[in-house]
Formats: structure tokens, sequence, C-alpha cells
């Protein structure tokens, strides 16, 4: 399977057959629908295009294009890169955790929680200034940001305050602890990035292999 869409509902944690306490993230993922499959000589790629989930309004452009597919909404429209050794997909076909079982890997990829604008204490995890011999004002300031006469100019990419967070990032080889087909609910060990109701996209993970 190429890869699913999910959102994430939150965190818990569950026993092992050892009995140790496990975290694990919740995820309710699919099912997915193929919209549009991405050909080499017309697209200059290779992929699958697959929606998840519904929403209450939809652009006409967007609606006419999943309408090949069945489809009336569609909260989620992203591509999965393909090989030309995958598994040939047809447009309408249905994505679902059937082929993901308890123990196999997964990397997750999401939009991180965004923090706004914030210090460089807890944008890169500076110490700060000291807390003593009569300071006021740069406890948690970044110090110098380089010197005067040469070269007399702040480097590119000197790590400032800015805005945090709010990123694509991806989270590779967790395990997949269970899985509810019935449900559509996926269980990964450890945490994914993104807020509760975030969208998620799982595929299989290549590492190791």
């Amino acid at each position: 399977m190429i890869g699913i869409v999910g959102r994430k509902v939150g965190m818990t944690q569950v026993f092992t057959d050892n009995g140790r306490v496990q975290p694990v993230t919740v995820i309710e993922a699919g099912p997915c629908v193929v919209t549009q499959i991405r050909d080499l000589d017309r697209d200059g790629y290779e992929a699958v295009q697959v929606g998840y989930g519904t929403a209450k309004h939809v652009k006409k452009p967007v609606g006419g294009h999943i309408k090949a597919a069945g489809l009336t909404s569609v909260a989620k429209l992203t591509e999965f890169r393909t090989s030309p050794g995958d598994p040939t997909y047809e447009v309408g076909q249905r994505l679902t955790l059937d082929l993901f079982q308890s123990g196999d890997f997964v990397d997750v990829i999401g939009t991180s929680k965004g923090k706004g604008f914030t210090g460089v204490m807890k944008r890169h995890g500076f110490r700060g200034g000291p807390r003593t011999h009569g300071q006021s004002d740069r406890s948690r300031a970044p110090g110098s940001i380089g010197p005067g006469t040469t070269p007399g100019r702040v480097f590119k990419g000197t790590r400032m305050a800015g805005r945090t967070g709010n990123e694509r990032r991806t989270v590779l080889h967790l395990a997949v602890i269970r899985t509810d087909p019935e449900s559509n609910v996926l269980l990964v060990k450890g945490s994914v990035p993104g807020p509760a109701g975030g969208f998620l996209l799982i595929r299989r993970s290549n590492r190791g292999r």
C-alpha cells in the first residue's frame, strides 16, 4: 500500500503482552479514495492522488475533480509517489487499514504545532545570561550575534528569535502497536507531529530493509 491519510485523535497508553506501559498515539486513518492517477508521460512523474474525509464546503473546481471518483466532498487531497514496480491503482479505489498489522513500521508526516514568535531559549534551547552579578534584563537574551568590525554584519542562518513551529515534520520508523480496520483506528508507538485533529500522512517505512 502506498500510504493512507488520517487525523490525529490524541495520545494514550496501552499495556503490552509483558505488562509494560506503552505510550501510543491514536490515529483515525482512512478510508481514502483514489481520485487521480498521475502518469509519467502526461504529468512528468508517477503518483497516486487520494482523498480523505468530508467537508462542509467544497469549491466547484475540487468538486468537479473528485466527481470521477464518486465523491461529493473531500477534506484533504494528497499524493503518494509511486515507482514502476508498485501495484496498479484505479480511480475510485478505496484504501483502508487492512494491510497494516501489529509489528509493522510506518513513517508519519504532519504539521507541527505553531508556537508563534518565540525567543531563543524556547526556539533553540539557549541557556540565557547569568542570573547574578547585577544583571537585570539579560536572563533570556541571546547575547552577542557577531563581531562589530570584522565581519561587521550578522551571518545568514544565525540562530535568533522568530516564528516557531507550523512546519512539515516526518517521524520515521514508528512501530504499529494495534490496528482496528473496522473502526479505522491505528495505534502507533510514541508521539507524532501536530495537534489533535490535525491531518497526518502514514506510509510504510523503508528504514531497516
